[in-house]
């Protein structure tokens, strides 16, 4: 018994979906990253 059917239409449906890999959001993903790293660490205070 094969899957023909039920593959193709797995393969037509990853075809179609537009869904953005991490890897792909390059500048965006790191301005993120580089506001969650500011956030994180604290500010110094002067007297």
């Amino acid at each position: 018994m094969t899957n023909t059917r039920y593959v193709k239409s797995i393969v037509a449906a990853a075809a179609k979906t537009e869904v953005q890999m991490p890897w792909t959001r390059g500048a965006r993903r790191a301005a993120m990253i580089a506001r969650r790293i500011a956030a994180a660490t604290p500010q110094a205070r002067s007297a």
